[in-house]
């Protein structure tokens, strides 16, 4: 295992106890949302979008994660059926384009990110800043891509074999 692999395991792990734990907000917050509503009469202002704010946690902090664990979906059917050399070659390639669009993705989030927070742009209800959540899914992207080179330099070392 190469040093490196053990801070970017310890680091997914981190960002997928936040995605947990924001997972588990938004669904305490729904829950006392409807139980408001039903039997106070008073729903909780600005649940929708606290909740939406929230599902950008879960998701930009799970991908890393889930892409250490290859707990993505791969259609492998036709790939399987392939010699081993060129499926590794296959899944090279995937790879590549994997990091090329994260760090995209990381990129253009970012800019987005300093954009909203050089205008002052707040949620509607809350008035809360919606820059630090941008700011959070360039950073999960980012950490999704240092995953992909990680597996993709594996891969690699195998390809040489």
């Amino acid at each position: 295992m190469l040093p490196i692999e053990k801070s970017i395991i310890k680091t997914t792990d981190l960002f997928n106890w936040v995605a947990a734990v924001a997972l588990i907000g938004m669904m305490l917050l729904t829950c006392a949302d409807v139980v408001m509503r039903r039997f106070i009469n008073h729903p909780i202002a600005g649940t929708y979008e606290i909740v939406g704010l929230l599902g950008t946690v879960v998701i930009s902090f799970a991908l890393a994660y889930t892409t250490l664990q290859k707990g993505h979906i791969a259609v492998e059917f036709l790939v399987e059926r392939l010699p081993k050399k060129i499926q590794r070659v296959i899944d090279a390639v995937n790879h590549l384009f994997g990091i090329i669009l994260f760090v995209v993705l990381a990129w253009q989030s970012v800019l987005y990110a300093m954009d909203l927070k050089k205008s002052g742009e707040v949620s509607m209800t809350v008035q809360m800043p919606i820059h630090p959540f941008i700011f959070g899914i360039a950073v999960g992207c980012g950490l999704v891509s240092i995953t992909l080179a990680l597996d993709l330099y594996k891969l690699s070392k195998r390809l040489r074999v």
